[in-house]
């Protein structure tokens, strides 16, 4: 079964962080970065294996400027966690969904 990943732009972002009953995964991403495609394979296997505990979300930074901005992202991919709508910390923006997984959960257990 393969998972589609939703895609939030700058407009949106707040609304949905916010509103989310469970943690939140954000990928920074833009077209042409190899690894940035490679990282969405992985959170899409990642997305199946959470299900619904966790929601993770893409943004394209060509498209949308504010957040990224805000963040002060400077190499991608990259990944935000939040958590009740406040953002936690960077999770290192490769690896294996294991890894990944991993790293959310020690985020999460603080």
């Amino acid at each position: 079964m393969s998972y589609l990943l939703q895609a939030v732009t700058d407009r949106e972002f707040d609304r949905v962080v916010e509103t989310s009953a469970v943690p939140v995964l954000v990928e920074f991403w833009k077209p042409g970065c190899g690894h940035c495609r490679a990282l969405i394979a992985e959170l899409k296997c990642l997305q199946a294996d959470r299900g619904s505990n966790l929601l993770i979300l893409t943004m394209n930074v060509d498209e949308n400027f504010q957040i990224p901005a805000e963040l002060e992202i400077s190499s991608l991919p990259a990944l935000a966690l939040y958590r009740d709508g406040e953002f936690v910390r960077f999770i290192g923006g490769l690896g294996t969904r294991a890894e990944i997984d991993k790293q959310i959960q020690i985020a999460l257990d603080k």
